[in-house]
């Protein structure tokens, strides 16, 4: 891992002593002076901003993955149309992406605008998330045409074990390489490899990602589109459980703040 580049993080201020050495993850420390009628402040205006930023990240997420809420609907649920149900979550990378990109500023800068946040995470990241998510489908659409298609073309139950496998442990690295080339200006390829050196090095990240993946597709099933009213609050459980891999990859491949 010699290799890899040093970040382009955006510099995080703070409040934290000159000697503490805060991740860009890390909220910083709560200033001891609040006034107590400010916007955000209190039990109630904390509530009122947490509801606001995620009342948009919301729409901002619905409004990104339009394209494809509607091929997914002008599609049949057939065999012959997985392939073109993978291409249709294609707008969804760059969008998930900024999506975790709102939710850290909201933890990071409380004084950006989360519109501001997610547009600037989309213009951003959208280019170096597509170079991953974009291979990730390809995969899971050949694997779940194949699947779809199992029993007309004979194939084994243990082939298909085995290609259920191999879709498990694409949608968890794709998620992984997102997260990851959200935060780090990592090259591609070396994303790559954080995302599959993650997928064993943090499993409690790893299972966490599958379980999220699971209510997501379980509240598609029997919600539909109204499943898409929590994905602001889906995509905040992601980015709490892929933190711990943030903080790791900051402390380990990225240069010191004073290099």
């Amino acid at each position: 891992m010699h290799e890899l580049t040093s970040t382009s993080l955006d510099t995080v201020s703070t409040d934290e002593p000159q000697g503490a050495a805060p991740t860009p993850f890390d909220p910083p420390a709560r200033p001891a002076h609040r006034t107590p009628g400010d916007f955000g402040e209190g039990v109630l205006g904390r509530a009122t901003k947490s509801i606001y930023w995620y009342i948009v990240l919301t729409a901002l997420l619905v409004l990104t993955s339009l394209p494809t809420i509607a091929l997914t609907f002008l599609l049949d649920a057939s065999a012959a149309n997985v392939p073109f149900f993978a291409l249709a979550a294609v707008p969804l990378g760059p969008a998930l992406s900024a999506g975790l990109y709102t939710v850290r500023a909201r933890y990071t800068d409380e004084d950006l605008a989360p519109a501001r946040a997610f547009w600037r995470g989309y213009r951003l990241n959208w280019a170096d998330v597509l170079r991953l998510w974009v291979p990730a489908l390809v995969v899971l659409g050949i694997t779940g045409f194949t699947l779809a298609n199992g029993e007309v073309a004979g194939i084994g139950a243990a082939y298909r074990i085995v290609l259920v496998l191999i879709s498990v442990v694409v949608a968890a690295w794709a998620m992984h390489a997102l997260a990851i080339a959200t935060f780090f200006s990592f090259r591609t390829r070396d994303v790559a490899r954080l995302a599959v050196y993650y997928l064993g090095a943090t499993k409690r990240t790893t299972f966490g990602v599958l379980a999220l993946l699971l209510i997501a597709v379980t509240g598609l099933m029997f919600l539909g589109e109204w499943s898409l009213a929590l994905i602001g609050v889906w995509v905040w459980f992601w980015y709490q459980n892929a933190k711990p891999a943030f903080s790791d990859i900051y402390d380990r491949f990225t240069a010191a703040p004073d290099a």
